[in-house]
């Protein structure tokens, strides 16, 4: 089987064989809880990975045959093949810094465990782009565009050259049309989600949605960076949502359940060693991940830039 995570010229690949590896939960909780990827996607299959090996295969429920019936008639058996698809630990990120004995011991900071933890941070930021990169171009072909809807075939999601001009006045409405495109698709309410840039949850909370009556909050939304939750979405702010030049800066924004995709991580490496060739210390860290969008139905992808204020 070729190698799914990448390895230098003439290093040799263990893939599919013994790997071993260092599974650090306690930071992987924390680096999730830091995430909006860890928000979005599920993680219901790091435990098998964690445990062993670099690919998970997932097995998805069979189409089964719902027929009418008649007294008397007899049954038509089928044999349902069931989708099968792949999680591959096939991205890495990683980290390294180096750090002289007089630096250390002059600082007026413990500048290892300070650097260490901004090189977390950032590792976390480079993800959640990495995810959210990705993520976009699943969408279920009827859950984009300026014809999404399974059924209805009008809602108008923004597409490339016609990017869909959001601002206070239409929000709202953007994000219901959202939640009738997965209504369509018959997805669940439970574990709904949007993820917007922070331009867009400014709008919102400019909104009628000031009044908290309307997100079924105790208090205004306007209390902190927190929106909580517009039409069954839990509502996410993020500077990683991507954006491109389409005549105008337009951003790919994503909504869905958490059951559309799934996300597994392995901390292999995150160290601080003594320098070999001079006194110090060395830092280092890598991230190995996957990610994968299981049910494309469960996911939407708006396209949106920012219109005048009516």
């Amino acid at each position: 089987m070729a190698a799914v995570y990448p390895s230098a010229a003439g290093v040799p690949t263990l893939s599919g064989g013994y790997i071993p590896q260092l599974f650090a939960t306690t930071l992987l909780v924390e680096f999730y809880a830091r995430t909006v990827f860890g928000a979005i996607f599920n993680t219901d299959y790091e435990g098998v990975i964690s445990k062993q090996g670099d690919t998970v295969n997932i097995n998805g429920l069979p189409n089964i045959t719902i027929s009418t019936h008649a007294n008397g008639q007899p049954l038509v058996y089928e044999n349902p093949d069931p989708p099968k698809t792949s999680l591959l630990i096939d991205q890495g990120l990683s980290y390294g810094f180096a750090l002289g004995s007089v630096d250390i011991k002059q600082m007026s900071i413990p500048a290892l465990q300070k650097w260490a933890a901004h090189a977390a941070e950032r590792m976390k930021i480079e993800v959640d782009k990495n995810v959210l990169t990705y993520a976009y171009g699943q969408a279920h072909a009827n859950n984009t565009g300026a014809t999404a809807g399974k059924e209805s075939g009008d809602i108008n999601l923004g597409s490339s050259g016609a990017a869909l001009a959001v601002n206070g006045a239409n929000i709202i409405d953007v994000l219901v049309d959202c939640g009738t495109v997965l209504d369509e698709q018959d997805v669940p309410d439970e574990g709904r989600y949007v993820v917007l840039p922070s331009w867009a949850i400014g709008k919102i909370k400019k909104s009628d949605l000031v009044d908290a009556s309307l997100t079924g909050d105790g208090t205004s939304i306007v209390r902190n960076g927190r929106v909580g939750k517009v039409d069954r979405f839990e509502i996410f702010g993020s500077n990683s949502v991507p954006k491109v030049t389409d005549t105008y800066t337009c951003w790919h924004a994503i909504f869905g359940s958490r059951a559309a995709g799934t996300f597994a991580s392995q901390l292999i490496e995150n160290e601080v060693i003594t320098n070999p060739t001079t006194f110090g210390k060395l830092a280092r860290g890598l991230q190995v991940f996957g990610r994968k969008v299981v049910k494309t139905e469960a996911l939407g992808h708006l396209y949106i830039r920012k219109a005048a204020e009516v």
